[in-house]
């Protein structure tokens, strides 16, 4: 096995381990691709925020006054969406999930990622190059590990944050308790209906979690894939080997701005849809407020 730079590959369901490890090395069995994509993501972001912050100065540099366009930008958005009662306390997490995802999905539109890594030379490969076995790189929003981990974490951050906000009774009596101000006779009429509509919407919170990973991973994985049969279709239709290789530069041009596009829209999606379930879980009744 070398290491040699090929085509794109198609990615795998799973993130493949970079050290194959024996039972008595199994304290790297946790380094895959896209847990090394993570490291490199978050020591850039944290590097371009350190930078941009280090010297505040009244007339910003390029790189100062770009970080406080995105800040001011997330902050502003977030804050019609939470309310100012919540956007103090959720406005770092939210934010910090929108850059970090923006950042994994337009890092795998670089040049390298997937398609460098260890494979075996197989003859008559096209352009005569190595297929690709285990990409050095993966991207790390294309495996539903580090989706399903963001989720999780958002949904203890956001049980916490609705249960310090309205409390255990009013969060209990949001989920079950009669809606519309309904009193007397009616509100214990209505009430086992309002109890079977609760156990719905804890249904629905509990597969949140779902939803959010499955949406994001699966957008960055198909658009991966849709990227790579892009990449291969002169070879897949055939073409001669000097018309394949100029196709595969020249197809995926389109594709390549269409998932820049769909990076952001991902991004946004997964913020707003977290900002959206802090808002439906912490807002105050005006009859609270007065």
């Amino acid at each position: 096995m070398s290491s040699l730079p090929i085509l794109a590959a198609a990615l795998s369901l799973h993130a493949p381990r970079l050290i194959n490890v024996d039972e008595g090395m199994s304290f790297t069995s946790w380094l895959t691709n896209s847990i090394l994509v993570s490291i490199l993501i978050s020591g850039f972001v944290i590097w371009f925020c350190r930078k941009a912050t280090s010297k505040m100065l009244l007339v910003p540099s390029p790189l100062q006054n770009a970080f406080e366009l995105v800040v001011e930008g997330l902050y502003d958005m977030l804050e019609e969406v939470v309310g100012k009662h919540m956007i103090a306390r959720t406005f770092s997490f939210l934010a910090t999930l929108f850059i970090f995802i923006l950042a994994s999905n337009w890092f795998s539109l670089l040049p390298g990622v997937g398609s460098i890594g260890w494979g075996e030379h197989k003859p008559g490969a096209f352009l005569s190059l190595p297929h690709v076995d285990t990409p050095l790189l993966r991207p790390t929003t294309a495996d539903l590990n580090m989706t399903l981990a963001m989720a999780l974490v958002f949904m203890c951050f956001w049980l916490y944050w609705s249960l310090s906000e309205v409390g255990l009774k009013n969060f209990l009596l949001h989920l079950f308790g009669v809606k519309g101000g309904l009193k007397g006779f009616m509100a214990f009429a209505l009430a086992p209906i309002f109890f079977f509509v609760g156990i719905i919407e804890v249904i629905s919170i509990l597969f949140r979690p779902v939803s959010l990973s499955l949406r994001l991973y699966g957008n960055i994985f198909a658009g991966e894939n849709l990227l790579t049969a892009m990449i291969s279709l002169g070879k897949d239709l055939g073409f001669p080997t000097w018309v394949a290789a100029l196709a595969s530069i020249t197809i995926p041009i389109p594709f390549y701005f269409l998932e820049l596009l769909v990076g952001v829209l991902q991004a946004l999606v997964f913020m707003l849809l977290c900002a959206v379930y802090i808002q439906l879980a912490t807002s105050h009744d005006e009859e609270e407020e007065h």
